[in-house]
């Protein structure tokens, strides 16, 4: 390993309580997406602290901002995310007990994405300090992946027009950079619109929006038998009346359309929303639509993924105290061994099989899953068609843990999470090291993803005029 690899290791190492601390504190806070002011409050005061220009409220989202360090190229950006789940407080225990009930929670662990991401960048700053390396660090602050595509606005505002790589680290139960894309998506509301009236004494004079909501969704699920087999599509019913006996006069429903390709969410959004004129129609209410976001499909990159993996052997998985083990023992008691096999199935990993009988995986394999489909979404595909991207993941959670679920709130602020921060920050750190002073491989990399492009451009799923939803969260209640 070279020296300004070590160098920055060391930094990461030395420093290890701050990034941890910064990391638990944003894991406190649990901030919606957009709301999350305290996290990226403190994101900015520590990356202001070691020397780097911070531009605030990117893309005019209060939340977002771009920090950096140097001023040429290559220009290499390192992703952060801080927004937590509703519905998922969580205490720091193995058991199911909510820090306080209804209220957020870390369930995708991206209290770590951004700490990971922010020790990263300062380390490498050190590095390039110390040896001269030429380049521009840059970190992106990142709000609302989970539900309104904060990247997406970013991308749209020419945020990573002149970057050359970018490198995001999400936790999750595996080592690794696999080679998977996601599906692109779409996420609309429906607002049915109808006529009040007593349920019992004139239901005649009614109008039910309720049962617009219900005949649009019986539509959609009958769509279900004539969509690709890749396709998701997941409603709730957000808003669905006061009390039985008054004939509801609104509605509404919230639905996610996915696919592996743009051109396909397209072809099936539109279709549903043919459904819900249909369903408007049948009761003689009025429906309007809302397009909340969409994302594309992810590209790639195998010569990025190599190197993740190239670093993460070099520095080598962490090693788990008792007490970790302990605690990651108590968590696999609630998640049944049937569920596990399955997501291990599902990860399509080679000989996967023999994880089966692990609690952590502590391997690095070999980037895995080249023309498969990752049946999630995330805003950073957005970002892949502007840039070279790679988005690797540490085991923060025992195998078989569920994203989004209480148990991984509660690995994401213990010892568990705290090791794969580390090791993500160093894996990050050596990699993006690799690219400011291998020109060789920076060129690979960008040829790679030329190739994979094939040619096709990007256009915003967000219109020009669409802002980024600050009162999202006031209006869903």
């Amino acid at each position: 390993m070279s020296s300004e690899k070590e160098y920055a290791i060391s930094w990461i190492d030395s420093n290890r309580d701050r990034i941890v601390k910064i990391s638990d504190e944003i894991w406190r806070f649990a901030e919606l997406g957009l709301l999350e002011h305290k996290s990226s409050s403190l994101l900015i005061s520590e990356l202001e602290k070691h020397g780097f220009r911070v531009e605030r409220e990117v893309a005019s989202m209060p939340t977002a901002f771009i920090a950096s360090y140097g001023n040429s190229k290559p220009v290499i950006a390192v992703l952060g995310e801080y927004d937590a789940l509703p519905g998922l407080s969580q205490k720091k225990i193995p058991r199911k007990e909510p820090v306080e009930p209804g209220k957020p929670g870390h369930g995708c662990g991206h209290n770590i994405y951004g700490a990971s991401g922010v020790a990263a960048a300062i380390a490498t700053r050190y590095a390039m300090e110390k040896y001269g390396i030429k380049g521009t660090i840059r970190f992106y602050g990142c709000p609302a992946e989970e539900n309104l595509s904060g990247k997406v606005f970013m991308v749209r505002d020419g945020c990573f027009r002149d970057v050359d790589a970018v490198i995001g680290h999400h936790p999750g139960t595996m080592n690794g950079a696999d080679l998977k894309s996601t599906l692109a998506l779409n996420s609309v509301k429906f607002h049915f619109y109808g006529k009040s009236a007593h349920a019992g004494g004139s239901p005649d004079q009614g109008r039910s929006a309720l049962d617009a909501v219900e005949i649009m969704d019986v539509g959609v699920n009958f769509l279900r038998e004539h969509v690709i087999q890749d396709a998701r599509i997941h409603y709730i019913i957000d808003s669905g009346g006061n009390q039985p006996n008054i004939v509801p006069d609104y509605a509404r429903s919230w639905y996610y359309v996915r696919a592996p390709e743009r051109e396909q969410v397209e072809f099936i959004y539109r279709w549903i929303l043919d459904i819900a004129e249909g369903a408007a129609k049948m009761t003689r209410t009025r429906v309007k639509h809302e397009f909340i976001g969409g994302l594309y499909n992810m590209i790639p990159n195998r010569v990025l993924s190599e190197i993740i993996v190239k670093n993460m052997r070099a520095i080598g998985p962490p090693k788990y105290s008792d007490e970790e083990i302990e605690f990651g023992e108590e968590i696999a008691k609630s998640i049944p061994r049937e569920m596990k096999i399955e997501a291990l199935r599902r990860s399509k990993r080679p000989r996967w099989e023999r994880l089966v009988d692990k609690l952590i995986d502590d391997e690095v394999p070999d980037p895995w899953g080249e023309g498969e489909v990752s049946h999630g979404s995330t805003d950073v595909a957005d970002v892949s068609w502007q840039a070279p991207t790679v988005e690797f993941s540490t085991a923060a959670w025992i195998l078989g843990t569920p994203a989004h679920s209480w148990q991984a709130v509660a690995q994401s602020g213990v010892g568990l999470g705290h090791k794969s921060l580390i090791f993500a920050a160093k894996t990050a750190a050596a990699s993006i090291i690799d690219l400011m002073t291998d020109e060789d491989l920076l060129k690979n990399v960008k040829r790679e993803h030329e190739e994979r492009l094939r040619g096709r451009r990007y256009k915003s799923p967000m219109p020009l005029d669409m802002k980024p939803p600050l009162d999202f969260w006031e209006k869903a209640k």
